[in-house]
């Protein structure tokens, strides 16, 4: 161990290697997976990008919307996994996946993007069981677009958890090393951000916290991200996401209440500086924080945990909207 700045020891060049990308650059072999479905499979992209360029085998997949507009083509691994390329089809209106891979190949970087049918829990699970005896991966990457994903449940507003719950659920049981990444703070309009910053200092607390990375346009790996989004958002005109467009604004310097696209006009957005800052999180901590966790234990279905958190946040104290509620 090396004698550090003024007599402290230093293991190394710890403040220039977050602890997530230090467990990553260690991995042999990475599933970035979208926790919420939509386009929670782009904000890992920059992530993607910079571990390819490490040499590291990375992987997308993504809890898909894409089936509920009909039949996606491409390679089976099971019914509910379906390995997406550019010579995919599924509904033209709705199909980020499949634009994503078509960008990806126009890139020179073909590679299967695997889209994954919204289950219960135990459904889901078979799915990470696939598509890791497929892939082998030693990591795995939770993405969340936004950071409903953290919230214990208790708070004012919680945004949009139903299938954040879902991934995280079925995570905890698959063998493997395992993060939580969030991209985008302050872009979701149902969530109450100062209870957010609050669950996020309790993570630090409990030792759930392994470091951040801010974004900015001179990365390349930005760059790319942000390009994929717009081509996606051009192929998907009227369905572009909010989340991806409110964190581009942020790269372009926008702040308040700007809109990108059409589909937030009516709304009132808070784009700031944050929504460049990668989050990362130990999933084991991040949902033994949550209050209604242990109870989607039993779900088999999508309904059942959905009635979980209802019924839940009916018979919970709920706190109330704070004099400062950062939104």
């Amino acid at each position: 161990m090396a004698v550090g700045y003024r007599g402290f020891a230093c293991a190394g060049d710890q403040m220039l290697e977050p602890p997530f990308l230090k467990q990553l650059k260690e991995c042999k072999s990475v599933l970035i997976v979208g926790a919420g479905g939509g386009f929670d499979v782009f904000t890992g992209l920059p992530l993607f990008f910079a571990l390819r360029e490490a040499g590291i085998s990375v992987h997308l997949a993504n809890l898909s919307f894409s089936f509920r507009y009909g039949e996606i083509s491409g390679r089976e691994l099971s019914r509910n996994v379906v390995a997406v390329t550019a010579r995919s089809r599924g509904n033209e209106y709705y199909f980020p996946e499949g634009y994503l891979a078509q960008w990806l190949s126009r890139k020179r970087l073909d590679q299967p993007i695997y889209c994954i049918r919204p289950t219960a829990v135990r459904e889901l699970i078979e799915s990470y069981e696939i598509l890791h005896e497929h892939l082998q991966f030693d990591m795995m990457v939770l993405v969340d677009g936004g950071v409903d994903s953290l919230m214990r449940g208790d708070e004012s507003r919680i945004g949009t958890p139903l299938e954040d719950m879902i991934s995280l659920s079925a995570a905890r049981h698959i063998d493997v090393k395992k993060q939580l990444l969030c991209l985008g703070f302050g872009a979701e309009t149902d969530l109450c951000h100062l209870y957010a910053l609050e669950t996020v200092s309790q993570l630090i607390k409990a030792k759930a916290f392994l470091g951040g990375v801010m974004l900015s346009e001179d990365m390349a790996e930005v760059r790319m991200f942000r390009e994929a989004s717009e081509f996606v958002f051009l192929e998907m005109r009227g369905y572009e996401s909010v989340i991806c467009s409110s964190i581009i604004s942020a790269l372009e310097g926008q702040f308040g209440d700007h809109h990108r696209t059409r589909r937030t006009v009516g709304s009132e957005l808070w784009i700031n500086p944050l929504m460049l800052l990668y989050l990362a999180f130990d999933v084991a901590k991040v949902t033994g924080n949550i209050l209604y966790f242990d109870e989607l234990t039993g779900c088999q279905t999508i309904e059942q945990v959905r009635q979980v958190i209802r019924e839940f946040r009916e018979r919970t104290a709920v706190r109330p909207v704070p004099p400062f509620p950062l939104r």
